[in-house]
């Protein structure tokens, strides 16, 4: 055995133990996953696509820890090259479950991103931590947020380019909003384009680009690399927002109940363990920083995983509302008006031509009674109400009582 596998197993055993001592080992959550015997996974080996982004953590740290097997599963985290990627393996049944955008599930399920099939939304796996990097020579030129990005592009005309990570997904949609909110109509007033989060900082460097909205750790990256600026976080737009989800297809929910329970058990945990505090955080950052995840350094993870950020000009705060991946059950319900929003915006912006039904749609998908009956075995607390209130950063209100009306109020739109 080589010194570098010792070393890999031995951290890997440290983690497991820690995890263990931590949580120990609850013979009644066994009970709610497998009652003795009857209720057993269906499928043991569990194949989980991942891009690599910050937020893939607690899919990856549930196998690292080995959280997996407390529930009877061995989750094999699978890393993608492109959320394009991840929608076909998904579709194809290559993939059993990924770590995917929100908007993504929804536009597989109205065939608007794709092929057309019945997906689930079993978990949200975190909140906020996203941002809108614009590049250093636009900052240099005075354009460093939304006001001041369109006051200079009025000033100086010519084709401005920006990119998302996929056409339905939450990427798209924040830089839509984001730049709709400054008077930028993101199809006629600019160029939008797709490009996989791992190579947003390249295309940047090369001038592909003048601003994008991805995951961390990319944002943090740019800065680090010195072409871009942070403009805006995507908590600044909507605090506490949804970001990735746990997503399936229906067929699989369907077929292996007990181990679509499993896995989410062992997720949830991984995120509770890796919200628990500083040490594990950075132990997290540590983990997924590896080749076999994200593949940068530590550095451009453990900062603005912790809220320590900085805007690239010099500008640094302690941000309260960073990345979450549990805090105490508030991240992890799959409220359908989350869902319902991102439906509002793809009609706000063409990809649907008329008004589904949103709600109608947003219970087919979220699966709140599967996501309710593990929760409950976990004692982790649950909402009263499926659908949320919240106020973004452009005074408009969204509470999900009616998509239509809100949908057709945007000013800006296609």
């Amino acid at each position: 055995m080589t010194d570098l596998l010792k070393a890999k197993l031995s951290r890997r055993a440290v983690l497991q133990t820690a995890a263990v001592g931590a949580f120990g080992i609850d013979p009644a959550l066994r009970a709610a996953v497998y009652a003795a015997g009857s209720d057993a996974p269906e499928k043991t080996e569990v194949k989980i696509g991942f891009i690599p982004l910050t937020d893939c953590a607690s899919v990856v740290m549930a196998a690292e820890l080995g959280l997996d097997k407390k529930y009877g599963v061995k989750i094999i985290p699978t890393k993608e090259a492109s959320w394009a990627g991840v929608r076909d393996k998904l579709v194809n049944s290559e993939l059993d479950m990924a770590h995917v955008l929100y908007g993504l599930i929804y536009g597989v399920h109205l065939g608007t991103a794709g092929p057309k099939k019945d997906m689930a939304v079993l978990m949200a796996l975190n909140n906020n931590g996203q941002a809108i990097t614009l590049s250093k020579a636009l900052a240099d030129k005075g354009a460093v947020d939304g006001p001041s990005l369109a006051k200079h592009m009025a000033a100086n005309p010519r084709e401005y380019t920006f990119a998302g990570t996929f056409p339905t997904g939450t990427h798209a949609m924040w830089m839509h909003y984001w730049l709709a909110a400054a008077g930028i109509n993101p199809l006629s007033g600019a160029k939008l384009i797709t490009v996989p989060p791992p190579q947003m900082v390249a295309n940047m460097r090369v001038g592909n680009m003048d601003g994008f909205c991805v995951g961390e750790p990319w944002n943090h990256r740019a800065i680090m690399d010195g072409i871009g600026i942070t403009a805006n976080t995507t908590q600044d737009i909507w605090k506490d927002h949804p970001e990735k989800v746990l997503g399936t297809t229906a067929e699989f929910t369907k077929k292996y109940p007990n181990t679509t329970r499993a896995v989410m058990m062992a997720i949830l945990e991984a995120g509770k363990w890796i919200d628990a505090g500083l040490q594990n955080k950075l132990k997290m950052a540590e983990v997924v920083a590896q080749k076999a995840y994200i593949n940068t350094s530590v550095d451009a993870i453990n900062q603005r995983i912790l809220g320590r950020y900085q805007n690239g000009m010099g500008k640094t705060w302690d941000d309260p509302n960073h990345m979450k991946f549990f805090n105490d059950g508030a991240v992890n319900f799959p409220y359908l008006s989350d869902g319902m929003w991102f439906l509002t915006q793809h009609k706000r912006w063409g990809l649907l031509k008329d008004h589904p039904d949103y709600l109608k749609v947003a219970k087919e998908v979220n699966q709140i009674d599967l996501y309710k009956s593990v929760a409950s075995a976990m004692n982790i607390p649950v909402p009263k109400d499926v659908l949320r209130s919240s106020k973004l950063f452009d005074g408009v209100v969204w509470d999900g009582k009616d998509p239509k009306k809100y949908a057709d109020s945007f000013k800006v739109k296609a």
